[in-house]
């Protein structure tokens, strides 16, 4: 039996067909989470003792990752149960807590799971309200504020309020003189973020150096750390050439103070020979000019062996072979 044609179909059918099967895609769509394959998971029950702003579809977060979703909210004997639903590889231990915390500052919360304990939470199982925490619980807050406000002194806060009133009635211009103050402050690190942003630039760059260089600050330290070991080590040494070099100094400088009578004169004697000395430089060095010829006459003398070898002239010849004096 051949297959008819798709053109030759009857067009009303078909169009109701396809809107059918739309309307079904839509439906599993919105509809996801409940299907098995897609959506699903274990459903578990917490109670708390205020909602703290928690509100159906809201997320569940194990450490921060979205598993699942909350899917109910019920008033039960005074208690918050909420219903939710997870699905998750993570164990749920029998000391598994639950906390509805802040998402964003508009008020958007989440319920946070915290799995403990070394058993197994079955599904369907409730966390007790011991094991659960609200970000802010408007019975204790409540039931703080009444205790507190019961412990005030309402006669000397009263007292106290109308000292402060007295104090600052007549000084509203040193007050305003300290905003003004503030204000400029502001102002002055407002006009230099370029030189702030400069430093904190160059503080990052000289952090990276550090952090480039802690190799060798580790070793330089390591090579402070054994010269001061060695210090350490030569401790007594060190003390003794201290207390030694002290001693000398006291030594040397008793030995200048008893000293200074007999140097006086001698150096003063000095002194005068020391002019005399310069007063006949002139003729010295003449004379060290005319040893001279001298000196080197009678290093010849006595310069040619155990012998002095030297003539005398203009003198009547003696005999005997040489016909000189040896």
């Amino acid at each position: 039996m051949s297959m008819k044609p798709f053109r030759e179909r009857n067009p009303v059918v078909v169009g109701a067909v396809s809107i059918a099967a739309l309307l079904l895609m839509l439906v599993a769509a919105f509809r996801a989470q409940d299907l098995p394959l897609i959506g699903g998971g274990d459903t578990y029950y917490a109670e708390f003792s205020e909602a703290g702003g928690l509100k159906v579809n809201d997320e569940v977060r194990l450490a921060g990752v979205r598993i699942g979703k909350v899917n109910s909210l019920e008033l039960e004997d005074g208690k918050v149960k909420v219903g939710f639903q997870i699905r998750t590889d993570a164990k749920m231990g029998d000391d598994t807590h639950a906390a509805i915390k802040v998402k964003t500052i508009l008020g958007s919360m989440f319920l946070a799971i915290e799995p403990a304990g070394g058993g197994e939470l079955e599904e369907g199982d409730t966390i007790p309200v011991e094991r659960t925490s609200s970000p802010y619980d408007v019975v204790e807050a409540f039931e703080g504020l009444a205790e507190t406000s019961a412990d005030i002194d309402t006669d000397q806060l009263a007292a106290s309020l109308t000292t402060l009133a007295d104090l600052t009635r007549n000084t509203p211009e040193e007050f305003r003189a300290a905003l003004d103050g503030v204000s400029a402050l502001s102002q002055v690190v407002a006009a230099r973020d370029d030189e702030i942003n400069s430093l904190l630039t160059n503080l990052e760059r000289v952090s990276n150096v550090l952090d480039a260089r802690d190799e060798d600050i580790i070793r330089l330290m390591s090579d402070a750390d054994v010269l001061f070991e060695a210090l350490l080590q030569r401790r007594d040494a060190i003390h003794d050439l201290l207390v030694s070099t002290v001693t000398l100094s006291q030594e040397l400088t008793a030995l200048v103070r008893q000293s200074r009578a007999d140097l006086k004169p001698a150096l003063r004697h000095l002194e005068s020979v020391l002019a005399v000395i310069n007063k006949n430089e002139d003729n010295l060095d003449r004379s060290l000019e005319l040893m001279a010829p001298f000196y080197r006459i009678f290093a010849n003398v006595f310069g040619n062996g155990p012998w002095w070898d030297t003539y005398i002239q203009n003198m009547p010849p003696i005999s005997g072979p040489g016909g000189g004096i040896g």
